[in-house]
C-alpha cells in the first residue's frame, strides 16, 4: 500500500464511501486550540518551513521536540537559536526513525495537503523539501488567515486569559466577512487558579484593573468574573476551558475563603486543603457562571507537568517534559463537584478530556448521571495529547459509544499552535467513518451509507455548530 494513500486508515468499503463521500469535506470548526490571535491578525508569511512548523512565532510544538529529543538531538537546535536549516534537518532526520508515532502521519499529511510534496520526509529528501516549502510560504496563500480559510475551517477559537483586552479578537471581528472565519476567544483562568504562584496578587490586580471591580475579597474576584463572562459573550465567547492537573472536592465557608485569599494576596504559605477549598469554590462558581452565559465548560484532567525541574526553570512550561497524571481517584472527586451543582441546577454543558485514559470509563459512566435539557449536555471528548493517536481516537469512540449516544459527539479540535495542524480532522474522520465501517461490516449497525453518511457529517461539524450556538 502506498504511504498516505486516498484510502489509509480506511480498512472496509464501507468506511470509504463514508469518508470519501460524506465526511471529507465538511467544514471544521476548532473549539479548542492554541493559535495566538495577534498572528491571525498581523497576516504575516513565514521566512521558512521551521519557523512554522518547530518554533512557530511565540510558540513551538512540543510535540516535535520531545522526538527531537528522543533522537539525540542537540538543545540548541531544538528551542536554541541554533540554525533554523540545520533544525530542519535534525527533524528530518527525527521523522525518519518515528514509523508508528502520530507525528510521522501528521508531517506527511501536512506537507501532501499545504505543500503537495508527495516525498517521505528524510535526511536525504530534506534539502529539497527544504526549498519547495520554503518557497510556497512566501506566496498569499500560506498567510495566516488563508492557511485556516483554504482549510475549510469556519470557527477557530483561541485560549484566552480573563483578563486580556482581547484585543486582536476585536480587531479581527471588524475583518470577519473579509477573513471568511470567525475568530473568538475561549476563556481559560490559568493564573486565577493558581493561587499558590507568587504572582497571585499582581494577577488579582490586573483582573481588578481590566473589570473596573476593587478585589478584596472572594466575592470580589466572582463580580469581575462575571463582567469578564458579559465581556468575553459579546465577542462570540461561548466556551471556558479549565486545567486540573489534580484536584479534590472540599468546600469552604466565606470566610474561609476570605483567609485564603488574603494568604494569596500576600503570598503566605497555603495548605493542600486551603488549595483545595479555594478550587472548589472557585470552579462552583465557574459552573454558575458558565450555566448563566450557556457557554460550556471544558476540564483537561489528570496531567503531571513540568517533570525536568532544571529544563522547566530554564526554559518555562509547554516545552515537552510533561507526561500521564495518575491521580486515581480524581473522577470521584469531579463527581462530587457535579453532584454538589446538580441541586442548584447549575451543571453547565461540559466536555472532559483525560490525559489517563484509564479516566475515561469513569468520565462516561458518571456523566450519564447528569445527562438533561441539552443533546448529549456532558461529553467525553476527543483524545487528548499522548491519546492523539488512531487507537487513541478508537478507544475514545468506543467508549463513548457505548455508554452514550455517539451520534450527538461535537468531534475533533486540533488543540494545536500550528497554523498547519488542520489535517488532523481529516485524519479523525478517517478513524470514525473506519469506527462506523467496521460495526456495519460487522452487521452490528444497519450497512446504509446514507443514515451513516449523516451520521459521521454531524460528528465532522454539524453538531459542533449547534452545541455551542457560535452561529446563533
Amino acid at each position: 500500500m502506498t504511504l498516505l494513500n486516498e484510502d489509509f486508515l480506511l480498512g472496509n468499503d464501507t468506511a470509504k464511501t463514508l469518508f470519501h463521500n460524506y465526511a471529507e469535506k465538511m467544514p471544521i470548526i476548532d473549539f479548542h486550540c492554541h493559535l495566538n490571535p495577534e498572528e491571525i491578525y498581523e497576516n504575516r508569511n513565514y521566512p521558512n518551513i521551521t519557523r512554522i512548523w518547530l518554533n512557530e512565532g511565540t510558540y513551538g510544538d512540543h510535540y516535535k521536540w520531545r522526538l527531537m529529543r528522543a533522537n539525540g538531538v542537540d538543545e540548541k537546535y531544538i528551542t536554541e537559536d541554533g540554525d533554523e536549516y540545520k533544525k530542519f534537518i535534525e527533524w528530518a532526520k527525527t521523522i525518519e526513525n518515528s514509523y508508528g508515532n502520530p507525528l510521522y502521519e501528521w508531517t506527511h499529511l501536512e506537507l501532501r495537503r499545504f505543500f503537495h510534496i508527495d516525498q517521505e520526509l528524510t535526511e536525504e529528501s530534506a534539502p529539497e523539501i527544504w526549498e519547495k516549502a520554503n518557497e510556497l510560504l512566501q506566496t498569499e496563500d500560506f498567510k495566516p488567515r488563508n492557511l485556516i480559510k483554504n482549510s475549510n475551517v469556519q470557527v477557530v477559537c483561541t485560549t484566552d486569559d480573563p483578563a486580556s483586552d482581547l484585543k486582536y479578537h476585536q480587531l479581527l471581528k471588524k475583518e470577519e466577512d473579509q477573513s471568511g472565519f470567525k475568530t473568538l476567544p475561549a476563556m481559560r483562568p490559568d493564573k486565577l487558579i493558581q493561587i499558590g504562584s507568587d504572582a497571585y496578587g499582581d494577577y488579582l490586580q490586573t483582573l481588578s484593573s481590566v473589570s473596573g471591580v476593587e478585589i478584596h475579597d472572594f466575592a470580589d474576584i466572582v463580580k469581575a468574573l462575571h463582567q469578564r463572562f458579559e465581556f468575553f459573550t459579546e465577542m462570540g465567547g461561548r466556551l471556558s476551558d479549565h486545567s486540573l492537573l489534580t484536584y479534590r472536592f472540599k468546600e469552604a465557608s466565606e470566610a474561609e475563603l476570605n483567609a485564603i485569599v488574603n494568604k494569596g494576596i500576600e503570598n503566605q504559605p497555603l495548605s493542600q486543603d486551603e488549595i483545595d477549598q479555594y478550587l472548589t469554590m472557585l470552579l462552583e462558581n465557574l459552573m454558575k457562571l458558565n450555566t448563566e452565559f450557556n457557554w460550556t465548560m471544558q476540564f483537561h484532567i489528570n496531567s503531571n507537568r513540568d517533570l525536568n525541574r532544571p529544563m522547566f526553570d530554564k526554559i518555562g512550561p509547554d516545552t515537552g517534559y510533561d507526561a500521564v497524571g495518575t491521580q486515581p481517584d480524581i473522577v470521584t472527586h469531579i463527581t462530587q463537584l457535579y453532584t454538589k451543582m446538580q441541586d442548584t441546577n447549575d451543571v453547565p454543558k461540559t466536555i472532559f478530556y483525560s490525559l489517563n485514559n484509564n479516566d475515561w470509563m469513569q468520565l462516561a459512566t458518571m456523566m450519564g448521571c447528569f445527562q438533561g435539557g441539552t443533546v448529549q449536555k456532558l461529553q467525553l471528548g476527543a483524545g487528548w495529547w499522548f491519546n492523539d493517536t488512531a487507537e487513541g481516537m478508537d478507544d475514545q469512540l468506543r467508549i463513548f459509544a457505548q455508554e452514550s449516544l455517539l451520534p450527538h459527539f461535537v468531534g475533533m479540535l486540533t488543540d494545536s499552535r500550528s497554523f498547519l495542524s488542520y489535517p488532523r480532522h481529516e485524519y479523525f474522520r478517517r478513524v470514525l467513518c473506519n469506527f462506523y465501517g467496521k460495526l456495519a461490516e460487522q452487521g452490528r449497525v444497519p450497512n446504509n451509507s446514507e443514515k451513516l453518511g449523516k451520521i459521521v457529517q454531524d460528528i465532522s461539524y454539524n453538531n459542533a455548530r449547534n452545541y455551542f450556538g457560535f452561529f446563533d
